[in-house]
This record gives C-alpha cells, sequence and structure tokens, in this order.
C-alpha cells in the first residue's frame, strides 16, 4: 500500500510528458480542435442550405463569420 505500481507511473509519465513534452502542443491541439469544430458548424450550415433549397443564405452566413474573424 506504501508504493506505487507500475501503472501508477506510466500514467504519471504520459501527464508529464503531454503537458511538458515541448512548447506549444497544448495551444496547437486547442487550435486543432478549434479549426474542426469551425468546419463542422460550416458544413452544417451548407446542409441546412442545400436542404432547404437556399445556399445563398449559407453564403451571408459564410461571409459574416469571415468578417467576424477579422
Amino acid at each position: 500500500m506504501g508504493s506505487f505500481s507500475i501503472w501508477h507511473w506510466v500514467i504519471v509519465l504520459a501527464v508529464v510528458l503531454i503537458l511538458f513534452g515541448g512548447g506549444g502542443k497544448i495551444s496547437r491541439l486547442a487550435g486543432d480542435l478549434a479549426g474542426g469544430i469551425k468546419s463542422f458548424r460550416k458544413g452544417i450550415k451548407e446542409e441546412d442550405a442545400s436542404a432547404t433549397g437556399d445556399a445563398q443564405q449559407a453564403k451571408v452566413a459564410d461571409e459574416k463569420d469571415k468578417a467576424a474573424q477579422g
């Protein structure tokens, strides 16, 4: 009960490597996640627009997103 098993050490080592494994890894992961979410939302908008037959609405929404991003 006084010592950790090998699995405890493996998990601790994995967490340390993820956190301190290099500069910017977490920010890159967050950026990739954000990009994936934006692509997903854009796909949903386009699908909704094509389902209703109103492609112009998706184009306007896309232009608004681009303008909001700067």
